[in-house]
């Protein structure tokens, strides 16, 4: 998307086209009528969209039986993503976006105004260097749906706060540390590996990740279990999964790490 808003900066008219939504189709095009590297990716670029558009007229119900099938399938799923940058992202994997930009820079004067980022003797060389890094590297594993969830994992989280935490245990560096959590057994007979794991599992739905979505957080929400006891403060979550909406909240002390006394 930065590359793109970079090519389309003060781009002129009869490079972007006249009758063109997509301007940096136009500019690629334009491009690969004089260049071989862009004429390539040209080509690249119209298989994938013929694909993508086969694709979509598929009657309902094959494309299902299709994932399913074999695996061998030529046919590209792109994300919506992808499709909206398809051009620089095929240059980009196809390892030519850097000369390309290049070959726009040194012929600038052709496409752009005298304004314009790539038409700027410092700005537009900068930027084709820039991208030889990208270029360089071999995009053998692309981003998946669920690319979004990023986080550590549970164990690695609580790791690290009980590594950095004050109760931070020294035995057996191999076993991970258990969370200092406490209770009086005079409510029940669960016992602290069920609790310590019900607050690993509890900092995991805190974190996005391919099964449920964290919508809302909100630290230091009161409340009161009895009458006669005071508020607590604690964290309330709200989370989305595939069938359902969960409402979570869980006292400040167990998110810490301790409960100590309290029942």
């Amino acid at each position: 998307g930065v590359v793109e808003a970079c090519l389309l900066h003060m781009l002129k008219r009869r490079a972007a086209g006249f009758l063109r939504t997509d301007k940096v189709a136009a500019l690629f095009t334009k491009v690969g009528k004089t260049y071989a590297i862009a004429g390539d990716v040209c080509k690249k670029v119209q298989e994938l969209q013929r694909q993508v558009e086969g694709r979509k007229n598929q009657p309902n119900g094959q494309e299902p039986l299709k994932r399913q099938g074999s695996t061998t399938s030529k046919t590209p799923v792109l994300t919506p993503q992808a499709i909206k940058h398809i051009w620089v992202r095929t240059a980009l994997i196809e390892k030519v976006l850097d000369k390309i930009v290049q070959y726009i820079v040194d012929n600038c004067s052709k496409y752009y105004e005298k304004e314009a980022l790539l038409a700027d003797p410092v700005c537009g060389p900068i930027l084709a260097s820039l991208l030889v890094g990208p270029c360089a590297l071999e995009y053998t594993k692309l981003k998946t749906a669920d690319h979004y969830w990023t986080d550590p994992s549970a164990d690695e989280l609580v790791q690290r706060h009980r590594i950095h935490g004050v109760h931070g245990r020294q035995d057996s560096p191999s076993k991970r540390p258990a969370l200092g959590i406490r209770k009086r057994h005079s409510s029940g007979s669960m016992s602290e590996d069920r609790f310590a794991a019900s607050a690993r599992e509890y900092v995991e739905s805190l974190h996005q990740n391919s099964r449920t979505h964290l919508l809302y957080g909100k630290n230091n929400v009161l409340v009161q279990p009895k009458d006669d006891l005071e508020a607590i403060p604690g964290y309330l979550s709200l989370h989305q999964s595939a069938d359902s909406l969960t409402l979570k909240w869980t006292p400040n002390q167990l998110m810490n790490g301790t409960l100590g006394d309290s029942e």
